[in-house]
């Protein structure tokens, strides 16, 4: 079987994906479309693809089995929608949609045509959160959690990563800063919620969301996401805290600490992933070798992520549902 392939978006991730492609000898890659037409042309003259002018032609495309979308944010529900409805398997990057019941819908259309929907959760498949899994079992009980991601930006780019309508709430459109707590420790009781934007127009300068996790396993674990110009340091710090240890992360370096002993723990760089997530899907189709993760996990994060914005908006705790659909 080769799995013929369609790619909609040719920024940094669509590269990715299209060499991943190109070099699986299970899989074909027949098209790509773009919102810029250098970029697509380029792309696709690189691996011997067809340039398609519309994400809306190359998904009624009829020879393609997968469809690969990694456009903007906001566009991520209806791209979706399309391809399914047009019968074709579907990888998308996280979000799924920017509102839960749209991701919600998409969900139920897979099952009901018997397709694959995946979305993409590479944090899950790095070597800190195998790190994570594998030591967290040395702290003992673990009772909170401390994840902050800080990324200053000066200028900060007149791009869709810094447009509310484009991105999504901040923990929507970085769903990954929530997904890796909820991978680890499940169901979330109640979510509060801060966040702050600065400047005017289309795109902002700076955002800053923290939000605070109550989860039913009585974890209590603060996320902190910030990008932009206010920032001068670069962050990426997670902790987790048990009752006979805690495990620190800064950037690439880990540590356990467990009384007067502390190990060092070395993480591998973050390559090569999509390429991973690539195999990984092509497996599925070809083999019917089980996914690293399901559409399902990452649509109860969305809700999580939802709650978050309502605390924000509201300045009240809000209750998340304890079912995973």
């Amino acid at each position: 079987m080769t799995v013929k392939v369609g790619i909609i978006g040719s920024g940094f991730v669509g590269k990715l994906r299209a060499e991943a492609i190109f070099q699986d000898d299970r899989s074909h890659l027949v098209a790509l479309s773009g919102r810029d037409p250098l970029k697509t042309t380029e792309l696709a003259n690189q691996y011997q693809a067809q340039v398609i002018p519309s994400w809306q032609e190359l998904v009624a495309i009829p020879e393609l089995d997968l469809v690969i979308i990694c456009g903007i944010n906001r566009d991520h529900g209806t791209m979706t929608e399309a391809a399914l409805k047009a019968n074709k398997h579907v990888v998308v990057e996280y979000p799924l949609a920017l509102e839960p019941a749209q991701a919600a819908r998409l969900i139920d259309l897979a099952e009901k045509k018997n397709l694959l929907l995946h979305v993409e959760h590479l944090e899950l498949l790095g070597e800190l959160h195998k790190a994570l899994k594998e030591n967290l079992p040395a702290i003992g009980n673990i009772f909170s959690a401390r994840y902050r991601t800080i990324n200053p930006q000066r200028p900060a780019p007149a791009k869709w990563t810094y447009s509310q309508a484009e991105f999504g709430f901040p923990l929507s459109g970085a769903l990954s800063r929530l997904h890796r707590l909820t991978d680890l420790f499940g169901l979330v009781d109640a979510v509060s919620c801060r966040h702050r934007y600065w400047g005017e127009g289309d795109y902002y300068q700076a955002c800053l969301c923290t939000a605070q996790l109550f989860f039913a396993s009585g974890v209590m674990a603060e996320v902190t996401y910030g990008k932009g110009e206010v920032f001068w340091q670069e962050e990426r710090n997670f902790e987790i805290c048990g009752d006979r240890g805690v495990l620190s992360f800064v950037g690439e370096q880990g540590t356990l600490i467990r009384g007067e002993e502390t190990t060092a723990i070395n993480l591998g760089g973050r390559r090569g992933l999509f390429a991973l997530d690539t195999k990984m899907v092509l497996d599925y189709l070809t083999t019917n070798q089980p996914l690293y993760t399901s559409a399902k996990a990452s649509y109860y994060t969305l809700k999580v992520a939802e709650a978050a914005h309502q605390s924000a908006l509201t300045g009240k705790t809000m209750i998340v549902s304890k079912s995973h659909v």
